[in-house]
């Protein structure tokens, strides 16, 4: 025999209750009409509170659950970058000849605001990432993002990442680098066709990296301004850059 789910139960239990609260009230006071009357009002009432209860309270709950799931995945972006972002930010953009065009864009200061922050991503997204993949040394890379996959791996498990499509793609085209360079057992006699391919690996992750890491960048300055000094004093992109405060 199929179990009555507790939802029905609870159902159940209130209309039981609800009649017996009208029973009651009308063998006390003894006025059929009255009882009526208060039972076809509160019918009336019915569609008004549960328009209040499942759009209004519940939009209520969906914005502040949405803002802690937000608040998690911050949390995983910042770790991200703290063992793996930003130290391959600077790599990369160290390799970078043509960094100068975009660098301003990237120097990000304590007084940015909102507004500044938008201003600066639109020409970061139509900047053409390119890295002197001649420059990259592909077996250090190799070996040090070997020792991250674990890492990387538990990230792309992490559920939370689904509220982010844009981080998504950063994991995946730093898993993905990681895939290609661990695949190959010699970088000296590579094929041009194959260091290009390597190439157009990691200018994707750069320019994931890059516009992930300025959008983390505003978060911080909103919500963690501690966070946000240390940010600023190892900026991958300020060659002046220091943690040390003066």
């Amino acid at each position: 025999m199929k179990r009555i789910s507790w939802e029905a139960k609870l159902g159940i239990s209130l209309i039981a209750f609800s009649a017996a609260v009208y029973l009651a009230k009308y063998i006390t006071l003894g006025d059929p009409v009255n009882t009526y009357n208060y039972v076809f009002n509160a019918l009336g009432f019915l569609p008004i509170n549960v328009l209040l209860v499942t759009l209004i309270l519940n939009k209520l709950l969906s914005i502040r659950a949405k803002r802690d799931r937000m608040e998690k995945l911050n949390m995983v972006i910042g770790t991200f970058f703290s063992e793996v972002g930003t130290l391959l930010l600077t790599y990369f953009s160290d390799q970078d000849p043509r960094l100068d065009q975009i660098r301003e864009h990237l120097l990000v200061n304590a007084n940015w605001s909102d507004q500044d922050f938008l201003l600066k991503n639109t020409p970061l997204k139509d900047y053409s990432y390119q890295v002197d993949v001649q420059k990259v040394a592909m077996e250090k890379l190799k070996h040090w993002l070997a020792g991250k996959r674990d890492f990387l791996l538990r990230l792309l498990e992490n559920p939370v990442l689904l509220e982010h499509e844009s981080f998504t793609a950063l994991l995946r085209a730093v898993f993905h680098l990681a895939e290609e360079l661990e695949r190959r057992q010699d970088f000296k006699d590579l094929p041009d066709t194959d260091i290009k391919h390597l190439e157009d690996d990691i200018n994707r992750a750069y320019s994931h990296l890059a516009l992930q890491w300025l959008s983390y960048m505003q978060y911080l300055k909103k919500h963690y301004p501690y966070l946000f000094s240390f940010a600023l004093r190892t900026n991958p992109f300020d060659q002046k850059a220091s943690p040390i405060v003066h």
